[in-house]
């Protein structure tokens, strides 16, 4: 199978780029600084040679878009709002102008795009969109717009011969350094995993194997259009969240940070609290319908397994014994 990635070289890029070129596909990445064989220069806005790769693949994933790591200032919320629309849109356009487009094109969104809320969970179906709650900083409407103007990017794109999904993905965690599992665990390590602001807000994340797996899935399933959720079954408050990343860093406690704490730490880190603070309680409604199994529903575990992929490997040291002569 023939894969494009356009902004494949960000946290869940690589994964999805590893676990494709591992189970023997021919992937390709656009990127604005390529550095492998396998890269194509784009720039995300304008339509270019990069195009041809599009033309005659079999599947397109489109990542593109400015990493949310940063200030929420109006300047970077603009970036994300342009790098993400402008992508979606001229992703759409190669598309388009193919003369044998790809069956199916799977575009990046968020999970974000659901309300605050700790009451019920947010399906496809039952879910509320966010942007008009009360008693929420009035910026974070504008994370939802982002997200509404994504998927609506994809939705509006003339592509009649390809199915088209918008990934409203959770946290993907993968012990790759620098991403959200990583600035979490250096947090345990250092005493500072405790609760947020209470902890009573939700967390929604997907194992990266189980993301790669649900990709496939859709990739697969002709039947399944529109938006899908990629998060696991299992979201759960932030306090218990942060207990059992503890518990599987063998760390026996955090110091807990209020509000105001957050946002000083977030200012350090060039972060923002919307990341920490928004209540996300997104559970995959339609991947379940159609018959998709998890292989890490719960957190407890999953962080577990996550912990002993990152933890370094003993060697086990050679005590000045002569090596043993007996025959393997």
């Amino acid at each position: 199978m023939k894969v494009v990635l356009p902004g494949g070289t960000g946290q869940v890029g690589t994964v999805l780029d590893r676990a494709l070129t591992a189970a023997g596909h021919e992937v390709t990445v656009l990127t604005r600084r390529p550095t492998r064989p396998h890269h194509i220069a784009w720039d995300g806005v304008t339509l270019g040679r990069w195009a041809e790769a599009v033309d005659g693949s079999d599947a397109v994933i489109n990542l593109a878009g400015r990493s949310v790591s940063c200030r929420y200032t109006a300047e970077n919320l603009r970036a994300m709002m342009d790098s993400r629309v402008h992508s979606a849109r001229v992703v759409g356009e190669a598309i388009a102008g193919a003369v044998r487009p790809p069956r199916v094109w799977l575009q990046m969104s968020t999970a974000t795009i659901y309300a605050h809320r700790f009451d019920a969970a947010h399906d496809e179906t039952t879910g509320v969109i966010g942007g008009s709650e009360t008693g929420v900083p009035d910026y974070w409407a504008y994370s939802v717009e982002i997200a509404k103007n994504w998927e609506r990017a994809q939705t509006e794109a003339p592509t009649p011969a390809t199915r088209k999904v918008a990934l409203r993905a959770a946290m993907v965690m993968t012990p790759d350094r620098g991403g959200v599992f990583d600035v979490l665990s250096r947090m345990v390590r250092l005493g500072l995993g405790g609760p947020v602001a209470g902890g009573a807000q939700y967390v929604s994340w997907i194992h990266e194997e189980d993301f790669v797996r649900a990709v496939d899935f859709l990739i697969a399933r002709d039947d399944i259009e529109g938006p899908v959720n990629l998060a696991s079954p299992g979201p759960l408050p932030h306090r218990d969240f942060m207990r059992a990343l503890r518990t599987a860093w063998g760390v026996p406690a955090g110091l807990p940070a209020t509000r105001w704490m957050a946002e000083v730490g977030a200012f350090a880190l060039r972060s923002d609290t919307e990341l920490l603070l928004k209540s996300r309680r997104v559970v995959p409604g339609r991947l379940r319908a159609a018959g998709f199994t998890f292989e890490h529903p719960e957190w407890d575990t999953a962080a577990a397994a996550l912990v002993r992929r990152t933890r370094p490997t003993r060697v086990p040291r050679n005590r000045g014994r002569a090596p043993s002569s007996h025959a393997a």
